[in-house]
């Protein structure tokens, strides 16, 4: 699980395989596989640098998808 802001600084942890999408729009929208949406304070860089740290703890490499 990665942890994620709210932008009412809120904290939730959130299982980046269920990621579809992350949008800058100017607020970083997050969409899952099931539609639901988070609005958060990350930027995209830091999503994916979460998301690779994660999958790498995992044991997942660059080559698996």
């Amino acid at each position: 699980m990665i942890e994620l802001t709210r932008l009412n600084d809120k904290k939730f942890f959130l299982n980046p395989h269920l990621i579809e999408t992350i949008e800058e729009t100017p607020d970083t929208v997050i969409t899952l596989n099931s539609g639901q949406r988070y609005v958060v304070r990350e930027g995209l860089d830091k999503i994916i640098e979460m998301t690779i740290k994660y999958r790498k703890g995992l044991g997942y490499t660059a080559q698996e998808n």
